[in-house]
């Protein structure tokens, strides 16, 4: 029962979010089709055979039993069913109307991460400090590779490999993509400028790259609960944690274990508030066989952003330029193989990550439905025959040559875009096996 049950958890999830994607982008390609009076014949969710069908005027509506991606389709779309010179076909229209009908589904897609950002923002959140930080190093764990490579507290990371990197998020992302792959890194210690090679190191079943480096953070205060010993000691939301009895520079679990440590004794917590520093006394009470003062402590500084929908929607733009830069980078680095294939997710890994993120509640999965939706639009993007950028492009060059090129010049170039997605798709998928048998 328990695996049936963790079975729907995860399969729940999954289809909501890929039915949700699936649908707004067939969507959009139908209703353009429409605008402009081409006749559609089907509407699919999935593919293969149909589980269920509708039909409704001239279009048949129907939920096909794979659900890995849908379909319209349109009268005369292909120059193979032989077109009739009926002005409701997709090839009677012009090529700027069909180059709005490819282009609708990807718009429809990156407009519905657009949204769903906006709704994720304007429900607050706790924003670290540190990720719009520049990349100083805080601490260095012992034994990693960024201490073999001789990286130290303090250092300035200015680039990795030819990127610039201005914040953490984007030192993130430069080294993520990047285990078991030597890096250079230029880092500013005293003034001077450092060249440094290092080799992140794969962690978690995702292989993601990491150096064992951290930002020099500090412990706060997310919540103070009443009629507690933090309460009546004067404790706040917000305060920043410096150091306990005199000690300095502990890290949240340090903290956390010497409060546990000192029931019903007095201690002195350092901390700042409003810029200035000042000493708290509290009593931990005891709490089983543990002293507790009765604060929620977070691991690093945040700042708690609460934008109304104006301002969220402008937060969702800049946002999602942002992330569409890192995927574009990371789609381009698949051709020049800085971007490593397996890392790439395949549909059991994305159910596995939708079932978890649903457990986290109903913002995080839209936000989890927002990133993937990002993806979904700009992937389809890409020039590659199959995909609605590869069939924009063919309208692309057949204005420059203007001439319409021969149904079998377009077959052998869809048969290459077809070969290539297969690739992918057989990659993808050995990914996921490859992570459940780790």
């Amino acid at each position: 029962m328990d695996a049936i049950l963790g079975f729907l958890q995860t399969i729940g999830p999954f289809l909501f979010v890929l039915g949700v994607l699936i649908f707004v982008h067939e969507l959009g390609h139908f209703l353009v089709a429409r605008w402009y009076g081409v006749k559609v014949l089907a509407f699919s969710l999935g593919f293969g055979p149909k589980l269920f069908k509708v039909t409704r005027g001239d279009t048949e509506y129907c939920i096909s039993a794979i659900p890995l991606g849908g379909y319209v389709k349109l009268a005369g779309e292909n120059a193979e069913d032989k077109p009739s010179g009926d002005p409701t076909e997709f090839l009677s229209k012009s090529k700027w109307i069909r180059f709005q009908v490819y282009l609708a589904g990807p718009v429809m897609n990156i407009a519905l991460a657009l949204i769903l950002t906006t709704v994720v923002l304007t429900q607050g959140a706790d924003e670290p400090l540190y990720r719009t930080a520049p990349p100083v190093i805080g601490t260095v764990a012992e034994n990693s590779v960024a201490q073999r490579a001789g990286i130290q507290v303090d250092d300035r990371v200015i680039r990795v490999n030819e990127t610039q990197v201005d914040t953490w998020d984007q030192f993130d992302f430069a080294v993520m993509t990047k285990a078991n792959r030597e890096v250079t890194m230029v880092v500013e210690r005293g003034g001077s400028y450092v060249d440094l090679r290092v080799t992140p190191e794969a962690e978690g079943r995702f292989e993601i790259g990491t150096l064992g480096v951290l930002p020099a953070i500090r412990p706060q205060v997310l919540l103070v609960n009443p009629g507690t010993p933090a309460e009546k000691a004067g404790f706040q939301r917000g305060d920043i944690l410096l150091g306990f009895n005199g000690e300095r520079g502990l890290t949240r679990e340090a903290l956390i274990a010497r409060i546990q440590k000192s029931p019903d004794t007095p201690v002195t917590i350092a901390i700042e508030r409003a810029g200035a520093a000042q000493d708290i006394t509290v009593t931990p009470m005891l709490s089983g066989d543990i002293g507790i003062v009765g604060m929620q402590i977070g691991p690093y500084e945040t700042r708690r952003i609460d934008p109304g929908l104006i301002e969220a929607a402008r937060m969702s733009v800049d946002q999602t330029w942002e992330s569409s830069k890192q995927i574009g980078t990371t789609l381009a680095g698949l051709f020049t193989r800085e971007t490593p294939v397996n890392q790439l997710m395949g549909p059991v890994a994305i159910a596995e990550i939708s079932g978890a993120t649903a457990q986290l509640g109903w913002v995080a999965l839209l936000s989890l439905m927002a990133m993937i939706s990002l993806n979904l639009g700009l992937l389809n993007l890409m020039p590659i025959p199959v995909l609605d950028g590869g069939h924009i492009a063919i309208l692309a060059l057949e204005g420059l040559a203007r001439r319409d090129f021969s149904v079998k010049l377009k077959e052998r170039v869809l048969m290459v875009g077809l070969v290539a997605i297969l690739m992918l798709m057989v990659t993808v998928i050995f990914n996921d096996v490859a992570r459940l048998l780790r």
